[in-house]
């Protein structure tokens, strides 16, 4: 089986963390985003990946051959950001064979041999509160979808497009996007699958909307966070710390040093960090970055920053209160 990675955004809402680094090339509970989203195809089947790379493509293409070598693997390169449509058809064959389709700055607690095995064509949706920011799936009761819609004013569904996609044969969603491309269909000045995939059901084809409830997108800090979270539950190592206080779940790279900290619960440190007289939660940690006498939660550090603050001293008497700002 095949799969397709788009993983060529530049993740502005993500700045300054994404200047240096692409998205998927974030860690996340001691692996690169994009790690997880591999470890997710490759345990549904697929020996075959086209990873679609763009802004800093290079990093991931170094990442991915050092640590996935034993896939087939490509990168075809999306010069232009033409839309999900045009940078998925970059890794589509003609071949009769399924494909996977996986977004590359997503994460999914799902079954995905389950999920690959549907004898139908398959979307994974999910229930949202504001359907109007997704493409959106109408169905009948047993499940097919009858409309594919992208950012609709007016929503008739609440099933948000997850950002996973089993299509049975994979010539069949190559020819919907050319067909897209040839007569010029834009959406929000886009290529977009959701079109191509609507081309499909107009003709047609059985597609299943899959109902989930584990879809974390990493397209903010607060989003990343929270699939920062769920990831660290589903890959505990405490490492190693000195005189220190851990909380699990956590991540601590074997190379990074911590010293009379209380770490977590919901912390990753890279490689080369050094955490000493700190108090972190729901934090991350890049490489080499250096942290002493703070307190943080919720926090993103980039790689090699220095945050700190002076220790200080205080003689506070009975009813007293001290404000540090």
């Amino acid at each position: 089986m095949r799969a397709v990675i788009p993983a060529a955004g530049i993740g502005k809402r993500l700045r300054p963390h994404t200047l240096n680094v692409p998205k998927v090339m974030i860690n996340l509970a001691g692996k690169r985003l994009i790690g997880h989203v591999l470890d997710a195809v490759e345990g549904a089947g697929a020996d075959s990946v086209s990873i679609i790379v763009g802004y800093k493509g290079e990093q991931v293409e170094e990442y991915v051959n050092r640590f996935y070598s034993h896939l087939r693997l490509d990168f075809p390169f999306q010069a232009e950001r033409k839309g999900l449509g045009h940078a998925v058809l970059e890794g589509l064959e003609d071949k009769e064979e399924g494909v996977l389709i996986l977004l590359g700055d997503t994460v999914f607690d799902v079954d995905f041999k389950q999920f690959v095995g549907n004898k139908n064509n398959a979307i994974a949706v999910v229930k949202v509160d504001d359907p109007r920011r997704f493409g959106v799936a109408e169905i009948d009761a047993e499940h097919r979808i009858k409309r594919l819609v992208e950012k609709p004013e007016i929503p008739k569904s609440d099933l948000a497009l997850a950002g996973m996609y089993y299509i049975q044969d994979q010539r069949i969603l190559k020819a919907a996007i050319e067909k897209l491309i040839e007569d010029d269909i834009k959406t929000r000045g886009e290529y977009q699958l959701t079109d191509a995939l609507q081309l499909m059901v107009e003709d047609g084809e059985h597609i299943e909307a899959v109902e989930i409830n584990g879809w974390y997108d990493c397209g903010t800090k607060e989003s990343l966070l929270d699939s920062h979270r769920f990831l660290l539950k589903h890959h505990l190592s405490t490492g190693h710390s000195n005189g220190s206080i851990i909380h699990p779940p956590v991540f601590i790279h074997e190379e990074a040093k911590v010293s009379d900290s209380v770490i977590g619960p919901n912390v990753t440190i890279d490689k080369g960090a050094e955490i000493c007289s700190a108090i972190l939660t729901e934090t991350i940690v890049g490489k080499g970055a250096v942290i002493n006498n703070m307190i943080l939660s919720q926090s993103l550090i980039g790689d090699h920053a220095l945050v700190e603050s002076q220790k200080r001293v205080v003689n506070v008497g009975d009813y007293s209160e001290l404000k540090l700002n």
